[in-house]
């Protein structure tokens, strides 16, 4: 099964994203997208999301080894956020081909939580946690994800794509450090230890 993933727009979220986005220093003098813009782009991405949806979220249950627990996932979509899996919330981007490979990070944390995965992962997150102890939380929740994605950008997108992800990503202190786990150590590596550990 493969799920489909519904735009949403919500009228109180959005207002409260505007308030909330003030706490973090990066985004706080951004001027956050009217509620007319924000309508607007989702009917841009729901368009090109549509284009390339079956193939990604196949691609990423073949990878993983884990099945999708539900029909349908509502990705909330917000002027201006962090974006993050659950609630599935995403925020406008200037680049659209950036919110699809945004959108395809979170949708990975998504599947990890899906029904009944929960469950079949647990040896495989401690197997990750001992040998990345000396990580923090963000790069130990990356590492998998992360050679997940990496495998999902070669075989659909192309390596510029993938390039690109790792470039931005060097802001962030967490996803560099897990980005150059995969690189180093191979996502191919990683993804066989991750599924040879799923019950």
């Amino acid at each position: 099964m493969i799920p489909k993933i519904r735009f949403e727009y919500s009228w109180i979220y959005d207002q409260n994203w505007r308030e909330w986005i003030k706490l973090y220093p990066r985004w706080a003098n951004m001027k956050y997208p009217s509620t007319t813009k924000v309508r607007n782009y989702i009917k841009k991405v729901e368009k090109i999301w549509t284009k390339h949806d079956k193939k990604i979220l196949k691609e990423m249950s073949k990878i993983s080894g884990l099945k999708w627990g539900r029909k349908n996932i509502t990705c909330y979509i917000v002027g201006l956020c962090r974006p993050f899996s659950s609630p599935l919330t995403m925020p406008t981007y200037k680049q659209t081909d950036w919110f699809i490979d945004v959108l395809t990070h979170e949708l990975i944390h998504n599947i990890f939580f899906q029904k009944g995965n929960f469950k079949k992962v647990e040896r495989a997150w401690d197997y990750f946690e001992k040998k990345y102890e000396k990580e923090s939380r963000g790069t130990k929740n990356h590492i998998v994800l992360h050679a997940i994605h990496h495998q999902i950008y070669i075989k659909l997108f192309g390596k510029k794509r993938l390039e690109r992800d790792i470039r931005i990503m060097k802001k962030a202190k967490d996803y560099k450090k897990s980005w150059e786990i995969v690189q180093k150590e191979g996502a191919e590596n990683i993804i066989k230890e991750f599924r040879k550990r799923l019950k």
